[in-house]
């Protein structure tokens, strides 16, 4: 999954960033308005999580100016600005969810699996492969019923090739569901998370296979 976060305090969206990562979510992050709107236009979010007092403005105004875009990605404010006539002014604006500042990782995540349900892009939120079954929101694979351990990123990698299954994944579009937007990608660095990957499977016997599209990308067929 990957999620734009606007938020101006820069410790606290490290740290959030950190935590979401945690829980195998990429997150975008950007501390002005002006920034964000060029950013949805350029990339495709699962959800958006929304501070209000951001240098360039009132992170409200952000929300009609997306919806105008005909883009319905679901976005939770996250904010100090936590009264009652705060929240209802949000959710009147259009914000699927409203929560407080300080809150718990633990209360975030719950909440944004709750918008995501909501969300028609995002029905099939388990996948089923071969006899893999994954679950992207709680970083869980099973074989055969049987937990499979994987490290976040191949995890992230794997969902994202089983989401297409079948079809050619564009590298540019695997490397956008590991890595954000600020980080540095070595060249090999998809290519290795793909070979260990691909062994892991095997010895599973998750009955799929990882073909490689030279100069392309890559595709995932059921065997």
């Amino acid at each position: 999954m990957r999620i734009l976060l606007i938020e101006d305090e820069r410790e606290l969206a490290e740290a959030l960033s950190a935590a979401l990562g945690k829980h195998g979510i990429v997150a975008d992050h950007t501390m002005h308005l002006a920034d964000a709107v060029e950013l949805t236009r350029q990339n495709i979010y699962d959800a958006i999580l929304l501070d209000r007092r951001l240098p360039d403005g009132e992170g409200l105004s952000f929300i009609p100016e997306l919806r105008r875009t005909g883009k319905d990605t679901p976005i939770i404010v996250l904010t100090a600005h936590n009264e009652p006539k705060e929240r209802i002014e949000g959710l009147d604006l259009g914000a699927d969810d409203y929560l407080g500042k300080p809150f718990l990782i633990e209360e975030l995540m719950a909440r944004l699996r709750a918008v995501l349900r909501r969300s028609p892009e995002l029905t099939e939120l388990k996948i089923t492969a071969g006899r893999m079954v994954i679950d992207p929101l709680h970083l869980s694979v099973t074989v055969d019923a049987v937990p499979l351990d994987l490290p976040r990123r191949e995890l992230l990698v794997l969902a994202a090739l089983a989401r297409r299954r079948e079809k050619t994944v564009l590298r540019s579009t695997l490397e956008a569901a590991v890595y954000n937007y600020e980080e540095e990608i070595q060249s090999n660095a998809l290519d290795a998370h793909i070979s260990r990957l691909r062994k892991r499977l095997i010895d599973a016997g998750a009955g799929v296979a990882i073909h490689n599209i030279r100069g392309v990308g890559y595709l995932m067929k059921e065997e």
